[in-house]
């Protein structure tokens, strides 16, 4: 398959700015940046100010807002812009320009805000007006079946085509290749292209079984006890990929566009003009941050969303149920069927879903894991990503004992997680 060669690519449709931000210069450097994007925010009447927001584990985030006299707070809200800055070291675990072209592609597509410009060490994106989900927001009935309509929409408008080896997003544009800093990712890492796409061979690349084979490439071994946890980790992605690898799915070779990072903070309930919301008992809702989106089974996508429920205090007491995942499958469902215009949604259709979902119940914990382990190397941020790698890292031990029976063999209570996980009600 020959991919057709867009006009102007995405990356050269954004601004780049030369500058930087630097935390230890923090309003001065946000000001220098919003200054180049809005020259005339400097010359007129209005002080800019910056709230910063501490959602996040990863970035840094700041809301800038022109504070123009007479404005109303939703005037002020429209021209403001989200600035988001990198942290530092994480490029070894994110693929910047793939970010960005998501960013660029699901703006085009009204499923992000405008990005407005790049710059050394972050992007600079429109705000969107609206409430920060907490935890406890995404339990509430209104907002995930507002999640389940979006994350339906999201997994069918965006497919999942194969070009040769490499994964595309086919849209109106053509087909946009996924794995547009290839060579920048073989360079910087001792382990090859190649090495990391043969976790998956014959699938396209990148999708989210190489993103765990690039993070754990990446894992410390300064130690013989580093060295043993990343040589058992090697192996359980093996068994993981084969285990689950070719699970049939929804979308091209089991592949849709998946957010992959949909925690609590990155969903917006959005308000309606008048100020309601929850129209026919289901929130308007938007997701933002992009950085880890990237091709994976919708199975997931799904259940990576519903073990964010339990928050980064991991509170596995308010995961969703059995009849909750139903509902929630069940809207989705119904949501990627219309916008693929597809024959509406059936419960064999539901349950298959469900099943496949039950499938990758543990694997979140398995990503995010690895993730926290080398975040725990890098990281500058105030929060203690070991012991958050050992809780996640324990929530796929823990389904690995319940599926392969380990845990009844040996008389073992079972885990608060999969018992919640269990429940019915």
């Amino acid at each position: 398959m020959s991919l057709p060669t867009p006009s102007k690519g995405p990356l050269e449709d954004v601004r780049h700015i030369s500058l930087s931000y630097n935390t230890a210069d923090s309003q001065a450097s946000a000001l220098r940046l919003v200054l180049s994007l809005f020259p005339d925010w400097e010359h007129t009447e209005g002080k800019v100010e910056f709230i910063r927001f501490t959602d996040g584990i990863t970035n840094t985030l700041l809301k800038a807002v022109k504070k123009r006299p007479g404005y109303t707070e939703e005037q002020i809200d429209n021209e403001a812009v989200l600035l988001r800055a990198y942290g530092k070291g994480t490029e070894v675990l994110i693929d910047r320009e793939r970010e960005t072209t998501s960013h660029s592609l699901l703006s085009k597509n009204n499923l992000a805000p405008p990005l407005l410009a790049r710059f050394q060490n972050g992007l600079l994106y429109r705000f969107i007006r609206g409430h920060v989900c907490k935890p406890e927001d995404l339990t509430r009935e209104t907002v995930w079946r507002g999640v389940a309509k979006r994350l339906g929409q999201w997994h069918a408008v965006l497919p999942i085509v194969s070009a040769g080896q490499t994964a595309a997003v086919e849209n109106r544009d053509g087909e946009l290749p996924l794995s547009l800093s290839a060579s920048k990712t073989s360079a910087q890492n001792p382990a090859t292209l190649e090495a990391v796409n043969a976790i998956t061979p014959g699938k396209a690349t990148p999708n989210m079984w190489t993103v765990m084979q690039k993070w754990i490439f990446a894992l410390p071994i300064a130690t013989e006890a580093e060295i043993r946890r990343k040589d058992t980790l090697q192996k359980e992605l093996e068994r993981t990929v084969k285990d689950l690898g070719d699970t049939p799915g929804l979308g091209k070779d089991g592949l849709i566009f998946g957010h992959c990072d949909l925690l609590s903070g990155n969903v917006i309930i959005q308000h309606s003009a008048d100020g309601n919301s929850a129209a026919d008992g289901v929130e308007s809702v938007s997701f933002i941050d992009y950085e880890y989106a990237t091709p994976a089974p919708a199975a997931f996508d799904i259940a990576n969303h519903f073990s964010e429920w339990a928050g980064f205090d991991c509170d596995f007491t308010v995961l969703p149920t059995r009849s909750q995942r139903r509902g929630f499958l069940h809207e989705y469902l119904q949501s990627y069927n219309h916008h693929l215009s597809q024959q509406p949604t059936n419960n064999s259709e539901v349950q298959r879903l469900f099943n496949e979902v039950d499938l990758f119940r543990g694997v979140p914990g398995f990503y995010w894991g690895i993730w926290a382990l080398i975040q725990a190397t890098i990281s500058q941020i105030d929060f203690d990503y070991a012991a958050y790698a050992e809780i996640r890292l324990g929530e796929y031990w823990a389904w690995r004992d319940e599926v392969d029976g380990t845990r009844r063999e040996e008389g073992r209570e079972m885990p608060l997680r999969e018992r919640r996980w269990a429940q019915e009600e």
